[in-house]
């Protein structure tokens, strides 16, 4: 699965990737975590569009949001027949950037070890999402998505038997473009990443708690007792964090 997220990229780096409109601003998010406000990109009149909708999908036919399971993941293999997926996967699929994702290795009877995952080269991400637009009795309205999932490939076989959908840049307007490409051939895309794309390497589990959202989180994590399975990453240069007032809510913008 897919849990927390990092997304660091200059806006500008993420508005030439991904090809939307919109002019956002936002600043560096070092662990971002289900319920917080997320991006997306979605097609919206033949065009690439940027939102910012809730992490954990919320169905349109579900009566009481509050009452029904948070849906962060949905899981590849079904999501054309599940009942909470299937309309989203016909209709509503996005492009979700990120730099990178935590993952957590069991250790026995131990605490589970977090592990930070990203692109060898430093680019951005793109994971397949679905999104949904929930409408309630009085009219109000809250957009939600999800992360789709796949088995894991050579490099997170160590970690966790699952993994996000990694969307290359060629394939964006498979997965986007829900008017010309049916769900069942959009699904070609989902598979394991290829196995040289990724690195993971341990780090901090200081990352359980949402309220941690700073750089440090990335730091190589090497106590004597952590499993000895990736090398030191390399260094990279920083984004400047800008600082913000959120009232200690963890939010995006």
């Amino acid at each position: 699965m897919c849990g927390r997220y990092t997304l660091t990229s200059a806006s500008e780096v993420l508005r030439a990737l991904f090809g939307y409109e919109e002019h956002p601003d936002f600043p560096a998010r070092f662990n971002i975590a289900p319920t917080q406000p997320i991006p997306i990109v979605r097609i919206v009149d033949g065009k690439r569009r940027f939102a910012l909708v809730r992490w954990g999908l919320v169905p349109s036919w579900v009566k009481d949001p509050h009452a029904f399971s948070l849906l962060v993941n949905a899981r590849g293999e079904s999501v054309r027949e599940k009942p909470a997926f299937r309309a989203a996967m016909k209709h509503r699929r996005c492009l979700i950037p990120a730099d990178g994702f935590y993952e957590w290795q069991a250790r026995g009877s131990g605490p589970k070890q977090p592990f930070y995952v990203r692109a060898k080269s430093g680019e951005p991400l793109a994971f397949a999402g679905l999104w949904e637009n929930w409408m309630g009795p009085n009219g109000e309205e809250v957009e939600t998505a999800l992360i789709v999932t796949t088995t894991a490939n050579k490099t997170l076989e160590p970690i966790h038997h699952r993994m996000p959908v990694i969307v290359p840049p060629d394939a964006f307007d498979l997965w986007l473009d829900t008017m010309h490409v049916d769900d069942e051939t959009a699904s070609v895309l989902i598979a394991p990443a290829a196995n040289d794309l990724l690195e993971a390497y341990p780090v901090s589990p200081a990352v359980n708690r949402t309220a941690n959202d700073n750089p440090s989180l990335l730091a190589l994590f090497t106590p004597s007792e952590a499993p000895a399975v990736a090398a030191a990453p390399k260094a990279r240069p920083s984004r400047p964090k800008p600082p913000r007032e959120d009232g200690g809510q963890g939010m995006l913008f």
